[in-house]
């Protein structure tokens, strides 16, 4: 008598490709509201951000930029009748616009937020959300306070990939994850002449906060409680930032990590892998908008065929996401309130990086 698994006539080996299950991984648009929508900030981020708003229909009536020019490109590009702007107050002054796409840098958010939410308006907020933890609690208090929706544009939740494999958790397919594994070697040298350039902890902080939320989104329901992470410079790199870093996360009974090496010239290698009690889920790929997802499960392995990539998806599915959840009379599924996990996850890391040290989500209020 043997402990192994036997695998006769008519039982299927988990090594056998078997059709994949069907999940909700693509963005979805609300039923019938399509309210107004205004843009506030038009630098190179918001080019993917009305794109897709442009593919779906939505109706952006007003572009702002400090630099006018910048907003006065973007309606020449997607949206022609827009009016254009430099003070983002005059959006905020609008009845016909109940949407704000906050898409400027976290230094400059903070007000732009805090006015829209006193004008009652329903928000994007670009990533990072805040540079403070606790900013980010009075901002996601005061929403509620004046009832209305406050999301965050953590794109990465609709990637193809990542939200095959979010879906899958959630429909309990891999059962209780123990383990999330990401692994990444690409290019980041494009920063070195971008004001990027400035941002010590540009890897583990602006870049990998994508990779910070999803462990999150694929731990859901579970706690982290200590983060140790390290960052170093190549060699060869170019940008400032060291390009090197690395992330560690324990939760209890599970583990996370998180690998960076922004200074892969050839060879490039975008990895995640996933395992839970019922099964696994792993996807690799040349980069993150090309990404093969493949799905270990009891009764066999499958490859599902996936539509879209991670920019078309991801500027899609945030601010459909919002749209939906206002019209439904619900919470968005990135609602900045479960976005707060993930920064804290985030500067914890960061400020391991700094001390040298392990480091408890939730004590580091901010970025050093």
């Amino acid at each position: 008598m043997t402990d192994e698994p036997q695998y006769g006539v008519g039982k299927r080996s988990a090594d056998d490709l078997v059709e994949a299950p069907q999940l909700a991984y693509l963005p979805r648009d609300p039923k019938h509201y399509n309210p107004g929508i205004g843009v506030i900030g038009c630098g190179g981020i918001s080019e993917y951000h009305l794109r897709e708003y442009q593919k779906a229909g939505y109706r952006v009536l007003a572009l702002c930029d400090r630099i006018e020019e910048r907003a006065a490109k973007r309606r020449a590009e997607f949206f022609p009748t827009a009016d254009v702007t430099n003070d983002y107050r005059r959006i905020l002054e609008r009845d016909d616009i109940e949407v704000i796409d906050a898409a400027t840098h976290p230094c400059e958010r903070l007000p732009i937020l805090e006015e829209a939410i006193s004008a009652k308006k329903h928000i994007l907020s670009q990533k990072p959300f805040v540079e403070n933890l606790k900013d980010g609690g009075r901002l996601v208090a005061a929403a509620r306070e004046a009832g209305v929706k406050l999301a965050v544009n953590q794109n990465g939740r609709w990637a193809p990939h990542f939200c095959y494999i979010r879906r899958a958790i959630e429909q309990g397919l891999l059962g209780d994850v123990a383990s999330v594994h990401f692994s990444l070697g690409w290019d980041h040298s494009w920063t070195a002449d971008t004001p990027f350039n400035e941002i010590k902890h540009l890897a583990l902080y602006d870049f990998a906060v994508h990779w910070f939320d999803m462990i999150c989104c694929f731990m859901a329901g579970k706690t982290a409680t200590r983060v140790f992470a390290s960052i170093a410079k190549t060699p060869s790199q170019k940008p400032a930032p060291p390009m090197l870093a690395h992330a560690a996360i324990e939760f209890e009974n599970a583990l996370g990590t998180i690998s960076l090496n922004g200074d892969v010239q050839t060879g490039q290698e975008d990895r995640t892998y996933v395992m839970g009690t019922k099964g696994s889920a792993m996807s690799v790929g040349p980069d993150l908008l090309k990404q093969d997802v493949t799905l270990h499960l009891q009764g066999g392995r499958s490859m599902p065929a996936l539509e879209g990539n991670w920019f078309a998806n991801g500027f899609h599915g945030t601010m459909g996401e919002l749209l939906c959840a206002i019209e439904e009379g619900r919470e968005p599924e990135n609602a900045a309130s479960n976005n707060l996990p993930s920064l804290a996850l985030c500067f914890a890391a960061v400020a391991s990086a700094e001390s040298g040290q392990p480091q408890t989500p939730g004590e580091a209020l901010t970025m050093p």
